[in-house]
């Protein structure tokens, strides 16, 4: 089984409506959605969750696929992998390149506007999918 790592982001009060939405819109595998909060920014919510790709999927707005280091919780997009090597190894993109994890533990690289964004995160909460 192909699986994918959604994210959904939720910003204050939101949040409820997000899951809902998620929820609603996605068959969650293994039943959960991982809430993290932003460390730097507890208005700023993470929904992260694992979906089977089917020919009729769709991705709800605010979402991004990510990938997942589990030994550091290092959470990020492939144009966040390719700007930190890019910072870290004196702007060259070399696919050998071997990131030190630990150092990003706990946190999402992504990309904004061309540039590495890493945010800190924390877990909030763990949501359980009740099976219908």
């Amino acid at each position: 089984m192909r699986t994918q790592l959604l994210c959904t982001f939720a910003f204050g009060k939101e949040l409820r409506n997000v899951i809902d939405d998620v929820v609603d819109h996605h068959n969650i595998l293994y039943n959960k959605i991982f809430i993290l909060k932003n460390a730097d920014n507890p208005k700023e919510y993470m929904c992260t969750y694992n979906v089977e790709p089917s020919a009729d999927f769709n991705i709800l707005a605010s979402t991004i696929s990510l990938h997942r280091k589990k030994q550091t919780n290092t959470l990020y997009t492939i144009n966040g992998l390719n700007a930190l090597i890019r910072t870290v190894n004196n702007n060259v993109l070399d696919m050998s390149y071997q990131v030190d994890w630990e150092n990003y533990r706990n946190s999402m690289l992504t990309t904004n506007e061309d540039a590495l964004k890493r945010v800190n995160t924390e877990v909030y909460d763990i949501v359980y999918i009740k099976v219908k």
